[in-house]
């Protein structure tokens, strides 16, 4: 049995003085013993969010990393070593916004989502279409793309120590959601090429759904059989509908 993981990924949002709000809202909510809640900071509140949280059962990931482990001369970049000093126990890799805006190719996601295993930290894999290509009906070869260029670079051994995410473009920060139904058959699928060459790691392999999730959506999506979890975007700004998407999961 897969264990459910409610990560929420707060982006470019915060200050001190209202991270410091979240962090309390946070402690408050009843998180539910059978889910994993992760929450993912701007680096600058990484550590304030891993103090303010201690004692609490949320892990605190980074947003985005260098492609290497060590600390070196990269000027405005963040070092996987450093976000380990830092409490840090997942990355984001291969957000849609970093592939779309910012150019990540999948070669630099492959090589971000090695460094972060190679320091012992979780990579969360982002995969998704934009509206575009859901309309041309390549989704399934979009996202299974994205996917294959990190098993045919580390093998798909390395999806042991792994999160994926799927988040159809269109759909985040747009209020629109995927059906369940849309949902689920992009993550059955994305289960289906991994089991091809590993039943194993294929049926361990934690597989979450983002895209506008809210507490409203969440049960009936985290009740689809592939899809294990949420990645939460704006709802993770708000305390009391981050914690009862999160007890969503546990229902």
């Amino acid at each position: 049995m897969r264990r459910p993981l409610v990560a929420g990924n707060w982006k470019m949002h915060g200050t001190r003085a209202s991270v410091a709000e979240l962090i309390e809202g946070v402690r408050q909510q009843v998180l539910p013993a059978d889910v994993d809640v992760a929450v993912f900071p701007s680096s600058l509140h990484i550590v304030q969010v891993v103090e303010g949280l201690n004692g609490k059962a949320v892990k605190v990931g980074a947003q985005d990393c260098a492609a290497q482990v060590e600390q070196g001369a990269l000027t405005g970049e963040l070092a996987v070593s450093q976000l380990v000093d830092g409490g840090c126990e997942l990355v984001l890799v291969g957000h849609s916004e970093r592939r779309l805006i910012l150019g990540e190719s999948d070669e630099v996601v492959v090589r971000k989502f090695a460094a972060v295993q190679a320091a012992g930290l979780t990579p969360v894999l982002c995969v998704g279409e934009t509206r575009e290509q859901r309309e041309a009906n390549k989704t399934l070869g979009v996202v299974g793309g994205q996917l294959a260029a990190v098993i045919d670079a580390l093998g798909v051994e390395a999806l042991k120590n792994a999160v994926v995410a799927y988040e159809p473009v269109w759909a985040i920060g747009t209020g629109l959601t995927a059906t369940p139904e849309q949902a689920q058959e992009v993550h059955a699928a994305i289960r289906a090429q991994v089991a091809q060459l590993d039943a194993g790691v294929a049926s361990g392999l934690r597989i979450l759904y983002g895209g506008s999730v809210k507490a409203a959506s969440a049960a009936e999506l985290f009740g689809m059989r592939d899809i294990d979890g949420g990645l939460v975007g704006g709802a993770s700004l708000n305390a009391d509908e981050f914690g009862a998407i999160c007890r969503a999961a546990g229902n």
